[in-house]
């Protein structure tokens, strides 16, 4: 199965002078990144909808067998709570997200820590989320008028598979349900070291095993230390006997993400040189 290790986005300025070799422009930090990393998830498309151009943009600045997750708009998981979403969510769909094309691997819904488990709320949500490429685009077609001049509603990968991924932070959501749900609609969980903030959930429920690392002992600030990497490549080598696995570490603040990313794939045998 695949296993990859990455990053939660990439433009950092704490991250120049120390990922980012000093005097690299800032245009090629994508680049850079891909060149010693296998996936990377955009997460600015939490916060505001990007456009098909930058999509595009970031595709043409990446190996051909990289993979970019994509993090859903807060908009739908953190202002709707997942209700009245379906032309929300259409209107993210036509942002651009499929001009990734081969690129482009799951999309990432979090959750708010607020949020509780709300088995029908999250399964009508569920319901909505197209599996292939054709199929969101097809959905795009409902979008907003307002980005009319700048949807993408067309897809050249029509069958390709669409993947998704659901991180939940509301202790209630510890309910066995929530997996059996996820499992129901095909739906990977997401395993979250989150440094014992929100719940710890590990269930596996499609083939794909979604994996972010907030930080081992401080939330977004600490690093890994060789142990507990050790601990998530035991891990990690268990998911990838039945499932493809995808780790993105999000402990960016002190600039351990890409180097805690780069010591777990040396340990698991996987990166851009391991082939």
């Amino acid at each position: 199965m695949e296993v990859r290790t990455g990053i939660s986005g990439w433009r950092y300025p704490r991250w120049r002078g120390t990922f980012y070799p000093p005097g690299l422009p800032q245009r090629r930090e994508l680049e850079y990144a891909a060149s010693r990393l296998t996936t990377i998830e955009i997460n600015g498309s939490f916060y505001s909808l990007q456009r098909p151009d930058s999509y595009r943009r970031w595709a043409a600045e990446v190996p051909v067998d990289f993979c970019f997750a994509v993090k859903g708009g807060r908009y739908l998981t953190h202002m709707l709570r997942l209700r009245g979403v379906e032309q929300p969510l259409a209107t993210f769909w036509a942002s651009g997200v499929l001009a990734l094309g081969r690129r482009l691997g799951p999309v990432l819904w979090q959750l708010p820590p607020t949020m509780p488990f709300e088995p029908d709320v999250l399964d009508a949500f569920l319901r909505l989320l197209p599996r292939t490429h054709g199929d969101a685009a097809e959905r795009s077609r409902g979008h907003d008028p307002r980005i009319a001049d700048r949807a993408l509603t067309t897809t050249d990968l029509p069958e390709r598979p669409l993947r998704h991924a659901v991180e939940a932070r509301h202790p209630s959501f510890s309910d066995p349900r929530f997996a059996d749900l996820l499992r129901r609609h095909g739906v990977a969980l997401v395993v979250a070291d989150s440094a014992g903030r929100f719940p710890a959930l590990d269930a596996v429920t499609t083939d794909l095993v979604y994996v972010r690392l907030h930080g081992d002992t401080e939330l977004y600030t600490s690093g890994y230390d060789d142990a507990a990497l050790d601990r998530w490549a035991d891990r990690v080598r268990t998911w990838s006997s039945a499932a493809d696995v995808l780790v993105y570490f999000d402990n960016d603040a002190k600039v351990h993400a890409p180097f805690d990313a780069q010591r777990l794939a040396a340990r698991l045998g996987v990166g851009p040189d391991a082939g």
